[in-house]
C-alpha cells in the first residue's frame, strides 16, 4: 500500500449532472493527471471492493454517471496528443472538452464534421453515450472515431481500431462507460469549414409530406415542431465560403427566449392550458421570420440549451418519421390534459455498424421531446413521457443512452441485434462489474 500516497481522493464531493435532475455522493472523488494514477485508483478500488465511475462534463440528462463509490473526473487529462495533418486525424486524451478541441483543431485548419448542441462535454463521454446531431450523410459522433485506447479493470492498456481488436472497437465506440477507462480517442477530422444556417417557418404537414426533398436539399437538416399547433421551424445548415454574418439578436434570444419563457412556463405550472398558447406565442415571436447566420462550423452546431430540463430522445427507422410524429400529435389532441413544451426536435442520422448505436444498421430519425423545469420546478410529465415512449417502441425505436428512459435488458435484447456481443466483451473486460452503477445494472441485468 506504500504507493497510494500519490493518489488523493476527496471525500464529501457532491456530483450533479448539468440539468440537476440526478446526483450522487461518491465516497471518494479523483481528478487524476496520469495513467499511472488511474491504475492506482483501480487497484485501490479492487482491494476495497469498490466500484468506479468515470465522468467527463456530467452533461447526460440521466444517472448514467452517478455512483456512491469511487468517481474519476477526467478533466485534468485533456491534452491534444497528436495532429496528423496528412490523414486529417487528431488524437486526444479522453478528458478533453470538445469546446477546447474545436479551438485547437481550428488552429490546424481542421474541424469535426459534425457536433452535438453542446461542447462542454468530454471526448470519451461523447462517444460513450452516442451523442449525435443531424444530417442524413452523417453518422452519430462515435462514427468519427478511428481509434481509441483504454485502461481495463485488470490494469492493461488496450489499443483498438478497425484493424486492432476490431470487435472491442465496435463495442468501445459506444462504451457506456462500462468497458474500462477511455484514455485516448482518435478522431477523423475534415478541413475547417464555415456553415450557412437558414431558419424559416413551415407547417408540420408540409415538412412531413416533403421530407425527402428537405433531406436532399440541406446537408444538416433538422426541424422543430411546436406541439399543440401545426407550427414548424425548418433549419438548414450547409458549408459555405461566405464570411461570418448574423441576423440573430441577443435581446430576443436571451431576454425573451430565456427569461420570459422561463417565467411563462412557471406560470403554466398553475394553469397548464397556457402551454398551448405559450408554444404558439413563442413561435410567432421568435421563429416566424426567416433568419440567416454564417459562422465557423462549431459555432453554428452549438446552441443554447436554455435552462434546466427533462428530455427523451429516441431513434426510429427514418421511414417511420411521419407516422410517429402524427401519432404523437394526435395523442396530444385527444388528451387535452397532456401538455408538451416546445420544441419537439427532429433530427436524422445515417446507419452505422457500432453495436450499441441507436442507428445500428439503419438510417434513423431522432425525435427529441422536452419538458423544462422553470426555476427548478418539476412540471408533470409522466403522461406525456409514457405516451411518447409507447409510440417510439411501437415503431421500433431505440433510446438515446444519455437521456432518461425506462428500458431494461429485455428491451435492449430486442432492440439491438449485437447486444449479446457487447455483453460478452463487457464480461471479458470487466468480469467483476467494477464499472457498473445503478443505471448500467438495469441495462445488463
Amino acid at each position: 500500500l506504500l504507493f497510494l500516497h500519490q493518489v488523493h481522493g476527496q471525500g464529501g464531493v457532491k456530483f450533479q449532472n448539468w440539468a440537476k435532475t440526478y446526483g450522487s455522493s461518491p465516497e471518494l472523488y479523483f481528478q487524476p493527471t496520469s495513467v499511472e494514477e488511474i491504475r492506482e485508483i483501480l487497484d485501490m478500488a479492487r482491494q476495497r471492493n469498490k466500484r468506479v465511475k468515470v465522468v467527463g462534463g456530467g452533461h447526460s440528462p440521466s444517472d448514467i454517471a452517478c455512483t456512491d463509490d469511487f468517481m474519476i473526473q477526467m478533466g485534468k487529462m485533456n491534452k491534444v496528443l497528436k495532429v496528423d495533418k496528412e490523414k486529417q486525424q487528431v488524437t486526444v486524451e479522453g478528458g478533453i472538452f470538445l469546446s477546447d478541441l474545436n479551438v485547437e483543431l481550428n488552429k490546424h485548419g481542421l474541424a469535426l464534421a459534425n457536433l452535438g448542441a453542446v461542447s462542454e462535454v468530454a471526448a470519451a463521454g461523447v462517444i460513450g453515450t452516442g451523442t449525435h446531431n443531424t444530417g442524413i450523410k452523417h453518422g452519430i459522433l462515435p462514427t468519427q472515431v478511428v481509434g481509441l485506447s483504454m485502461l481495463t479493470a485488470s490494469g492493461d492498456i488496450l489499443e483498438c481500431s478497425e484493424s486492432i481488436n476490431a470487435d472491442i472497437f465496435q463495442a468501445a465506440r459506444l462504451h457506456l462507460g462500462c468497458l474500462g477507462v477511455v484514455l485516448t480517442v482518435t478522431f477523423q477530422c475534415v478541413p475547417q469549414f464555415h456553415l450557412h444556417e437558414v431558419t424559416f417557418p413551415s407547417t408540420l404537414t408540409e415538412v412531413l409530406n416533403h421530407l425527402n426533398d428537405h433531406l436532399q436539399r440541406s446537408q444538416y437538416f433538422r426541424f422543430l415542431w411546436f406541439p399543440h399547433s401545426e407550427n414548424v421551424t425548418v433549419i438548414y445548415q450547409d458549408p459555405t465560403n461566405k464570411p461570418p454574418s448574423s441576423s440573430a439578436n441577443w435581446f430576443w434570444d436571451y431576454a425573451v427566449g430565456y427569461y420570459l419563457l422561463e417565467f411563462l412556463l412557471w406560470i403554466s405550472t398553475f394553469v397548464p392550458s397556457l402551454v398551448r398558447w405559450i408554444n404558439r406565442f413563442f413561435f410567432w415571436l421568435l421563429f416566424s421570420s426567416r433568419v440567416e447566420n454564417i459562422n465557423i462550423s462549431y459555432k453554428i452546431f452549438n446552441y443554447e440549451c436554455r435552462f434546466k430540463q427533462h428530455v427523451q430522445d429516441w431513434a426510429i427507422p427514418i421511414e417511420k418519421t411521419k407516422e410517429a410524429l402524427l401519432e404523437l400529435k394526435a395523442a396530444l389532441e385527444n388528451n387535452p390534459k397532456m401538455v408538451a413544451h416546445y420544441p419537439v426536435e427532429v433530427r436524422f442520422a445515417r446507419a452505422d455498424e457500432i453495436w450499441l448505436s441507436p442507428c445500428f444498421q439503419r438510417d434513423s430519425c431522432y425525435m427529441n421531446i422536452i419538458m423544462y423545469r422553470p426555476y427548478g420546478k418539476n412540471v408533470p410529465r409522466l403522461n406525456y413521457w409514457l405516451t411518447y415512449e409507447g409510440i417510439m417502441k411501437k415503431y421500433g425505436g431505440r433510446p438515446h443512452w444519455a437521456k432518461a428512459h425506462s428500458c431494461t435488458r429485455k428491451d435492449f435484447e430486442k432492440m439491438y441485434p449485437a447486444f449479446p456481443k457487447f455483453c460478452s466483451v463487457r464480461d471479458k473486460l470487466d468480469p467483476t462489474g467494477m464499472f457498473l452503477n445503478t443505471y448500467l445494472e438495469k441495462v445488463f441485468y
